[in-house]
């Protein structure tokens, strides 16, 4: 049951979530979020828009995060709240900028359940080639939003489970593909540049291009902070589970991806580009991993879908707990399991829809539109917040206020700008129904956009 805090300016009571999370929650939720297997639903995209260069994407891509990561970690520090970069750009800029900010990663939010839904069941039709979509679909969403409705709680124990039988799956590959490689061209097999770098097909625009695509592996890594409320001491824990997410899947998707192009090093002949790291498994263990890989990455969205579904419900919950939406539906907890229930079942069922309508590829490009738009917001809010209009002008750092949030926000930029234009089309469009959601809310900004005091929601 939620506890509620009284908002002091204003005299009415503000529900606020319990703390009940560890920093060891935080990064099983994490990782189940962006999944240990997520190189493997963009390998093959990334493959062939890089040609070749696989592995660069992932780490270039990792760099961007890791230092958007340490940004959100220190506006987590300051703002335990629940809103995402919707928080922190109101708090730390403007609350104008906040909303930009929020209905960018809003569409993130909403996208990703969708996205699991339509990969995890491409990939059951691997399995079942039987399975018509619509009915996979439908399956997809129901499931994920019935065990959401559990409570969080029961979100963090699936994805224990579901964690252990993907790095099962995962450690496997890895076991075979070196056994492949060894058999076939010795030790020496295991080792080789041309994943990295050659200089008659390696061209930084082509990288940059498929950098855009493959940063979609780490996204859902910015999921824990909006369980800030539902963390114990989220000054801390935030940023260390941001940080140590982003790097372990940049590191570990790095070897998969590495190991795949040493296995496949020609990415002209794959069969099926989108499943293409499917096919990769069953060169080097036959039939039965070729189903187990499939089986994870079902899996693997199933949990993704899971976490970023409940990370979309608590940003609908930030945002109508401030009465940028109706806040008699978005900021309802269910009063026994403490969730915000309506926006769950509201989410699960934009899923099943847009999966029936919308193609696997332009769903990952509009996700990394809302998400990196988002990312930029919070790069800026730290150095807003911390260096050029701190609290106290004594404890700047020239480091974390000012060197790694530019950096972040300059890789964040390039990367979305390298998106494709038919995304980049459908972003704007949802900018403007933004724009005019907050041209209502504020009476056409005759009225300021004013947020509660943060400090009532800790």
């Amino acid at each position: 049951m939620s506890t509620p805090a009284t908002d002091s300016s204003v005299g009415i009571a503000v529900p606020r979530l319990k703390r009940v999370l560890t920093l060891w929650d935080l990064i099983f939720y994490g990782i189940v979020a962006i999944t240990p297997c997520a190189p493997a639903m963009v390998y093959g995209v990334a493959e062939v828009k890089s040609h070749g260069y696989v592995v660069v994407t992932i780490l270039a891509a990792m760099v961007a995060t890791v230092l958007t990561a340490i940004s959100y970690g220190r506006m987590a520090a300051r703002y335990p709240s629940a809103g995402s970069a919707y928080a922190y750009v109101s708090r730390g800029m403007h609350p104008s900028l906040g909303f930009v900010a929020g209905w960018a990663m809003l569409l993130d939010y909403l996208l990703i359940p969708l996205f699991s839904v339509i990969f995890g069941t491409l990939s059951l039709q691997r399995l079942f080639p039987a399975l018509s979509f619509p009915v996979g679909a439908f399956c997809f969403a129901a499931g994920i939003t019935l065990l959401n409705l559990g409570g969080i709680r029961s979100t963090v124990r699936a994805n224990q489970v579901l964690l252990s039988l993907m790095f099962g799956v995962l450690f496997s590959f890895i076991a075979l593909a070196i056994r492949y490689l060894v058999v076939r061209q010795g030790i020496s097999g295991l080792f080789s540049t041309q994943p990295f770098y050659n200089r008659g097909t390696f061209h930084v625009r082509n990288i940059a291009l498929a950098t855009s695509f493959a940063a979609l592996t780490f996204l859902g890594f910015d999921s824990v902070t909006t369980l800030a409320e539902d963390v114990k001491n989220p000054r801390r824990n935030v940023l260390l589970a941001a940080v140590s997410i982003c790097v372990f899947t940049g590191l570990f998707g790095g070897l998969l991806v590495y190991l795949g192009h040493l296995v496949w090093p020609n990415y002209a002949t794959f069969d099926n580009v989108d499943t293409a790291f499917i096919d990769v498994t069953g060169r080097v263990g036959g039939v039965p991993l070729l189903k187990a890989t499939a089986l994870l990455i079902v899996l693997a969205n199933v949990g993704g879908g899971l976490t970023c579904q409940v990370g979309a419900a608590r940003l609908l919950f930030g945002m109508g707990r401030e009465n940028v939406i109706p806040a008699r539906y978005f900021a309802r907890l269910h009063p026994r399991r403490n969730t915000p229930d309506i926006n769950i079942i509201l989410i699960g069922i934009l899923a099943f829809i847009g999966a029936l309508i919308m193609s696997y590829e332009f769903t990952a490009e509009l996700l990394n539109f809302g998400a990196f738009l988002g990312f930029m917001g919070v790069n800026a809010a730290v150095v807003w917040r911390f260096w050029v209009r701190p609290t106290d002008p004594m404890c700047r750092n020239i480091i974390l206020d000012v060197l790694l949030p530019v950096l972040g926000f300059i890789f964040c930029t390039v990367i979305w700008l390298g998106l494709g234009l038919s995304a980049q089309i459908a972003g704007g469009l949802w900018l403007v129904i933004g724009f005019f959601v907050l041209a209502t809310h504020t009476r056409w900004f005759r009225r300021p956009f004013v947020l509660p005091d943060p400090a009532t929601y800790e």
